[in-house]
């Protein structure tokens, strides 16, 4: 009797291990977000805008003239996130339907199109980025880094 329930304690915890090692390293992921279709006929109003809301977090950007000022992402218990700019020329988020890599990457090498992002960390570790085609963008890529996707 005993033995029998050391193994099922045993068994009960070497699973609950797995299972933290399992979510441990799913941290650190990049969900990249089409924010130009997000953010559509607002452009056309100045002020701030809210695109969505992913759980606690409010995503609102800044509309000045027509094109995106800035972003802002509000959790609603630790107020203000910091938000990081970055900057590509491979388009990481679709509009709609399916698009083959090979033939975005030789669209973005041959008409030079550049992407800014917008990211902020959400509450498990994992990067939100929205992009924008740079052309939508007030201050282009003032202050934005080279985008390296995590392998």
């Amino acid at each position: 009797m005993n033995c029998n329930r050391r193994f099922f304690t045993t068994g009960v915890a070497f699973s609950g291990l797995f299972g933290l090692l399992g979510t441990a390293s799913a941290k650190g992921k990049a969900n990249h977000r089409n924010g130009a279709k997000l953010v559509g006929d607002k452009l056309k109003t100045n002020g701030q805008h809210v695109l969505e809301k992913k759980g606690p977090h409010t995503i609102s950007v800044d509309v000045k003239d027509g094109k995106i000022a800035g972003m802002h992402v509000k959790h609603e218990t630790k107020g203000e996130l910091p938000v990081k700019k970055y900057k590509t020329s491979k388009k990481l988020a679709q509009a709609e339907g399916m698009h083959y890599a090979s033939y975005l990457q030789v669209q973005s090498q041959y008409l030079g199109t550049t992407y800014i992002g917008y990211a902020y960390y959400d509450d498990y570790g994992d990067e939100v980025i929205y992009w924008y085609p740079y052309d939508m963008i007030l201050d282009g890529d003032t202050g934005a880094i080279e985008y390296v996707p995590v392998v």
